[in-house]
């Protein structure tokens, strides 16, 4: 780490809380895929803030939106209208079919909302006993309290329990116990189409039929948890819609504003009947700079859709290709522009390779390769992470051998 990079290290070890394991490396410039380090090194960016950044590290199209919203009007609470909530809301409601959208500022928020909003269907028409969820094993919500009640690792959840008190986890393969979990105390079944931080795990078409069925059978609510896999990430608007699920919330995290915080929490009309003022609210969820520059990036995301398939199926395409080249690789995970390259051993070391060598992935589920580089990806800067993947699997070692390449 050089002399510039040093500099900012310390600076935060004396004085940031130290709740996250930073890689060594200080970003101070973005162009595109790429992002530069203080010292002007270039590397490849393929996970975009966690599947934040999809249109890109500094878009001038979206810079301008920003700086145009910026010098008119960035904020004025939802204590009044402004032109640009009902306008992002009918957007999201003729990409998802679900008709009301409520505005806050992240995924884990969304999720809080689309919770207290289930429980509030029940409570709404006199059921009081639905207060229970039903979540997914290698699930992951977010961090807030009732988030992290419905997420399944132990290593989040342990040090802040209690949490919020019936959640039953069912693993993502259990029919049987996804029958059984769902009772007449159940308010909602919540899951993710593609689970991303428990490693990169699509549901399998007879589980997300299992719970469509279920749900419809016992008029229990269904929560698609879309923070990561939405919104064009895997070819489609909502991933939920591959599945053939009509949910009745939906949560919008992540890629909405490219990088300016902004979620939703997308809401049926016959959940939304329920729901009442002051059953909820945020000070700043909805403003007028996030929902101007969400409704740019979703214009930006509907000419970029035959792309994104295009690229997408290169990716797939190329990352099975490391598969068969790599003993070390046991599977390639998700679809479209959301993978994940399950190994045999730690990811970490293939993390830490790849960065030396100026491409950036993250590790889930201690043996995954996450990989969620925007959505305006280039076949060329494809070749050329694959190529860097390549070479950073080849340096792994399983059982104190050199992986190699596949005969």
């Amino acid at each position: 780490m050089t002399t510039n990079a040093q500099t900012v290290t310390a600076l935060e070890a004396q004085h940031v809380l130290q709740t996250y394991k930073r890689q060594p490396v200080v970003f101070d410039r973005g162009e595109g895929t790429r992002l530069f380090d203080v010292d002007g090194r270039a590397y490849l960016d393929f996970i975009s803030g966690i599947g934040v950044v999809v249109l890109g590290h500094a878009h001038p199209g979206l810079a301008a939106v920003i700086a145009d919203q910026s010098k008119t009007l960035i904020h004025t609470s939802n204590l009044y209208y402004h032109p640009l909530q009902g306008q992002l809301a009918a957007k999201l409601a003729s990409l998802s079919g679900l008709q009301r959208a409520f505005f806050c500022n992240s995924g884990t928020e969304a999720v809080e909302a689309c919770l207290k909003f289930a429980r509030r269907f029940w409570y709404s028409q006199g059921v009081k006993n639905r207060t229970a969820f039903v979540a997914l094993e290698h699930g992951f919500s977010g961090r807030t309290m009732g988030a992290l009640s419905v997420t399944a690792n132990a290593h989040y959840r342990e040090p802040f329990e209690p949490l919020i008190p019936g959640v039953t986890f069912v693993a993502p393969d259990d029919i049987a116990g996804l029958e059984a979990a769902v009772t007449d105390s159940t308010a909602a079944v919540i899951a993710e189409p593609i689970q991303g931080e428990g490693g990169v795990r699509p549901l399998s078409p007879e589980f997300a039929a299992a719970i469509a069925r279920v749900t419809k059978q016992t008029g229990t609510l269904l929560i698609a948890d879309e923070i990561q896999c939405g919104l064009g990430r895997t070819g489609w608007p909502f991933h939920y819609q591959s599945l053939g699920w009509t949910p009745d919330l939906v949560t919008v995290g992540k890629a909405i504003g490219s990088g300016i915080p902004i979620g939703a929490a997308l809401v049926a009309e016959r959940v939304a009947a329920q729901i009442f003022p002051g059953d909820h609210g945020t000070t700043y969820g909805g403003n007028l700079l996030s929902t101007r520059t969400a409704l740019f990036v979703l214009d930006q995301l509907d000419a970029l859709a035959p792309h994104i398939r295009d690229a997408g199926e290169l990716f797939g395409q190329r990352l099975g290709d490391l598969q068969r080249q790599h003993a070390v690789v046991q599977s390639v995970r998700g679809a479209g522009l959301m993978r994940g390259l399950e190994l045999t051993v730690d990811a970490q070391p293939v993390v830490e390779a790849a960065l030396k060598a100026g491409l950036l992935v993250n590790r889930t589920a201690e043996r995954v390769v996450r990989m969620l580089p925007p959505l305006t990806v280039s076949p060329a800067e494809i070749e050329e992470a694959i190529g860097i993947l390549d070479g950073a699997l080849a340096s792994v070692r399983v059982e104190g051998l050199t992986a190699g390449v596949k005969a």
